[in-house]
């Protein structure tokens, strides 16, 4: 699962203020790397987001997908191909 751009932002802001409220040197040092790692992270969920956004909108996405197979040739790549012979109705004939 990928973080939401709105997590990252949000993790950059608390290292932001983590860094600005220390004294101590290396504690500011390691919450502004983390606070730039979390800004590089957001521009990338920002760019996965507007992908998928854009992929979903499309009209071509809105229409279920037709088949290519037949429905014989989707019950043979079943897990259970047996499942028709209980969908035919019982030979009277045996």
């Amino acid at each position: 699962m990928y973080p939401t751009s709105a997590l990252c932002r949000a993790q950059e802001t608390l290292h932001r203020k983590r860094a600005a409220g220390t004294a101590l040197g290396n504690v500011r040092n390691v919450a502004m790397e983390a606070a730039t790692a979390w800004g590089r992270e957001a521009l990338v969920a920002e760019r996965r987001e507007a992908r998928y956004e854009r992929n979903n909108a499309s009209p071509q996405n809105s229409e279920p997908k037709a088949s290519h197979f037949s429905e014989e040739e989707n019950r043979s790549m079943s897990e259970n191909p047996d499942r028709d012979f209980a969908d035919a109705p019982a030979n009277s004939g045996l």
